[in-house]
């Protein structure tokens, strides 16, 4: 999929800081690396399609959310609230070409069939709400209230937050960092790493090598590639659980729409739907969801017809007649030990760093983690929040990091 006779040379044979893939991730990592006053070193950003096109970054929905289960979770989704809805200060409010994005806020709604799962929501919003979350836990009747159009026959309560919660325009913060990254000085370079050479004690990468065959020379090398993040590791000897697994999005029409946004509605049954425009978008993973090849965006459209229509239809009535639009598969880097994010250097390959693994929270993560894998780089620590628990550690130790609300 990706012309190899488009590669190019870097400009350079050595650079402080190398990072493999420059997507959302990689152009996050760069903008907050170089835009810090703290940092006078060079960046390339090294990326195989500069079409984007079959990155998770052209798949995503783009939407975020605080009601996760564990703290770290809610505070690094509150930050990127905050910085969506502060885009032109971070960017640079002088400079009249940056757009200002905002959060539609429909909010994700979560709904409980039995007793156990709403329990979870309940003690889930009590943490969300003592961290300054909006999130309320609802009765049905409160639901039906407030959203008369959903079939509430075997739902017992659900979690909702109406607060920074929604879908936001992340290509534009995807665009914006890697533009303003570009005009601070980083380098762009439409090529592929294909080995790694580390110092003989085995505690550092030296240099990387393109597919074109140069040898660049590295300080600091990052691994921001996506589903693809383990083939990059192994080139330092390294081994992490990530892998490409198939997400399926489906837009459509209903002959009958809403009289108000659609949350995006979690239902049991794994099925979610939300507003999106005129139109609306739902998506699941597939019943059975191995690994998949990395070029692998072939469409199962029995997914839509056997399991996403009738769930819809089943939860929203108002839903029967609806008109499939549009559909495609994405991937997921889908860490398999825990599905959150692996974050920071490696134990033993001190200059490699991670950032990966995020199984589709990659979007409403990346401020938080740009910034945080960007102080490594400068400072040689985290000095917004910890990041820590995402650390590579655990997953040497085969230790989960502990998140219940993964969609």
């Amino acid at each position: 999929m990706v012309e190899v006779s488009k590669f190019q040379a870097p400009a350079q044979s050595s650079y402080d800081v190398v990072i493999v893939g420059g997507a959302m991730y990689g152009s996050s990592i760069a903008w907050f690396t170089q835009s810090n006053p703290d940092f006078d070193g060079s960046i390339l950003v090294l990326e195989r399609d500069p079409t984007y096109e079959w990155t998770s970054t052209s798949h995503t929905n783009s939407c975020i959310r605080q009601q996760f289960t564990n703290e770290i979770n809610v505070r690094i989704s509150q930050f990127g609230a905050e910085f969506v809805k502060n885009f032109r200060s971070y960017m640079g409010a002088d400079d009249d070409r940056v757009p200002q994005p905002r959060i539609q806020n429909f909010g994700y709604m979560y709904l409980a069939d039995n007793q156990a799962f709403a329990d979870v929501l309940a003690e889930s919003q009590r943490l969300q709400a003592e961290l300054g979350a909006g999130t309320k836990h609802m009765s049905r009747t409160e639901i039906a209230d407030a959203y008369p159009f959903y079939n509430l026959e075997d739902i017992i309560a659900a979690n909702h937050n109406l607060v920074d919660e929604g879908y936001f325009d992340g290509a534009t913060l995807f665009d914006w960092w890697k533009r303003s990254a570009r005009e601070q000085g980083a380098e762009y370079c439409t090529n592929e790493v294909v080995a790694m050479t580390l110092n003989a004690a085995g505690t550092a990468v030296e240099s990387v090598t393109l597919s074109t065959g140069e040898v660049v020379a590295c300080g600091t090398v990052i691994n921001a590639s996506g589903p693809r993040a383990v083939r990059t590791s192994r080139m330092a000897g390294i081994e992490i659980p990530v892998e490409p697994r198939k997400r399926y999005t489906f837009i459509f029409d209903a002959a009958h729409p809403l009289d108000r946004d659609l949350p995006l509605t979690i239902d049991p049954t794994g099925v979610h739907m939300r507003t999106e425009g005129q139109y609306y978008l739902a998506g699941c993973p597939p019943d059975e969801d191995p690994a998949v090849d990395y070029d692998d965006f072939v469409q199962d459209h029995s997914i839509w017809e056997e399991k996403v229509w009738p769930v819809i239809a089943n939860r929203i009535p108002q839903f029967e007649q609806i008109k499939l639009i549009n559909s495609w598969a994405g991937h997921y880097a889908f860490n398999t030990l825990d599905q959150n994010a692996i974050i920071g250097p490696h134990t033993q390959v001190a200059n490699f760093i991670f950032s990966n693994g995020f199984s589709g929270h990659g979007f409403q993560q990346s401020p938080a983690m740009g910034r945080g894998i960007s102080e490594l780089v400068v400072y040689g620590e985290y000095r917004s929040l910890d990041l820590s628990p995402f650390g590579y550690e655990r997953i040497e130790a085969g230790r989960p990091f502990f998140e219940k609300a993964v969609i």
